[in-house]
């Protein structure tokens, strides 16, 4: 099961932190990602990072203003996201796939996702 939390509505040029709690089975050779979906347009990918490894992929929109991380010993996966644009307004959910990609179907399980709105 996959838990986001730390939306939240705030100013262009704010910061807010994600984060996604894993729990029941351990995802240890898996990929962890952040997609976001923004009204009326499709889900997109964000970033994403291998549990195993530190080797990380972002969007070219979010690149240099997000950063995603893994904390094993929470089980946890963390989107940390700077320099907020009302762009960045969207419904913001992880994912669980067994390799990189852009593609949601790559990912098998998702959490429920967290609103961010970022006003100008």
């Amino acid at each position: 099961q996959l838990v986001e939390s730390g939306g939240g509505l705030v100013q262009a040029g704010d910061s807010l932190r994600l984060s996604c709690k894993i729990s029941g089975r351990a995802f240890t050779s898996h990929v962890m990602a952040w997609f976001r979906r923004a009204p009326g347009k499709e889900r997109e990918f964000v970033a994403a990072i291998r549990w195993s490894r530190d080797s990380t992929f972002y969007s070219d929109s979010v690149k240099g203003r997000f950063t995603i991380s893994k904390e094993k010993a929470e089980n946890m996966v963390s989107l940390q996201m700077n320099n907020l644009k009302p762009e960045d307004t969207a419904v913001y959910s992880c994912g669980v796939g067994t390799r990189p990609s852009y593609r949601t179907g790559e990912y098998f399980r998702w959490g429920q996702g967290t609103q961010v709105t970022v006003s100008s």
